[in-house]
């Protein structure tokens, strides 16, 4: 079923054009992918369709049709995989940074579930369907370390519902801009989609979730502060926004801060994980150093001191 969206545009968004306005707000679509659906009458304002070069004007009522996508098959790839702990049931892998997580509009190849399914073969949850076999949870992109992946979906079910009652243990590191006034303490701010750009999530009482980020201190420098994040939820950019909300953006983040001339992406790593075995019923806990590009950032401060 074609998914139709709606806005309405305010005074200051007046004069952008039409195909970078909905880019902005449509997730998972990109500008190219717009400017077809535009071509093809799926775009219009006011009721009228337009053409891409159209510039939205104020209380313009803009409305896209987005077709319902096509299920692709994602493909096995031979890549290699960091893989700290595997049995029938499961494997815990630790994703470098750069790497996608499941294959979405624009990464088809190159992802974890590529990797996962030339590995595992056959021997992945169904439960996400074609795309995100196995995928329990994720990690962004430009987000480095640990994530679980299920084998059967029966695990799959046991660990998703550890999940969604906070018994499952998520702990980060990253290096975030300033200083803390405390040494250690807690967000608790409900997320949700970013009212105009469609993309980013922010904190917001508007159809949101609530989201609990506990951080400590580990190191601070003239800039920046080293910290560890423990997740009580586990929201889409969850610390990422948490972090900008209080004015400690994470060193790097493109989105919700300033890029850093040094690295791609943010300075984030997903250190630790725990979680009860759904056969053996065992908790297990599995630790990731930090990975090289987080102890060069950190050398660098040490060495400048900024």
């Amino acid at each position: 079923m074609d998914n139709r969206l709606s806005f309405k545009v305010e005074d200051n968004e007046a004069g952008e054009r039409i195909d970078k306005y909905l880019a902005q707000r449509v997730e998972d679509l990109t500008r190219s992918a717009i400017s077809s659906l535009i071509s093809s009458g799926k775009v219009t304002v006011n009721g009228t369709a337009v053409s891409k070069n159209y510039k939205v004007k104020n209380l313009d009522m803009v409305e896209i049709t987005v077709p319902e996508p096509v299920e692709y098959e994602a493909k096995a790839e031979n890549i290699p995989l960091d893989i700290v702990y595997e049995d029938e049931s499961l494997l815990v892998v630790n994703k470098p940074k750069g790497m996608v997580v499941h294959p979405a509009a624009g990464n088809y190849e190159g992802t974890l579930v590529n990797a996962l399914l030339y590995h595992c073969r056959d021997s992945l949850s169904g439960i996400n369907g074609v795309m995100r076999p196995g995928i329990v949870h994720r990690i962004d992109k430009n987000t480095s370390g640990l994530l679980i992946v299920a084998k059967t979906d029966f695990a799959h079910k046991v660990l998703a519902e550890q999940i969604k009652e906070h018994s499952f243990s998520r702990e980060y590191e990253a290096v975030v801009c300033g200083k803390f006034k405390t040494i250690e303490g807690s967000v608790d701010a409900p997320i949700g989609r970013h009212h105009t750009d469609r993309k980013k999530m922010c904190v917001t009482e508007k159809n949101s979730r609530n989201a609990v980020t506990h951080y400590r201190v580990l190191e601070e420098f003239r800039n920046y502060s080293h910290i560890a994040c423990k997740l009580e939820t586990g929201r889409t950019h969850q610390i990422r926004v948490h972090m900008a909300y209080l004015g400690h953006p994470v060193a790097g983040d493109d989105v919700y801060g300033k890029p850093l001339s040094d690295f791609e992406g943010q300075c984030l790593h997903a250190k630790k994980i725990g979680f009860v075995h759904p056969v053996t019923e065992k908790y297990m806990e599995f630790d990731s150093p930090l990975p090289d590009y987080f102890k060069k950032f950190l050398d660098k401060l040490h060495k400048i001191g900024y």
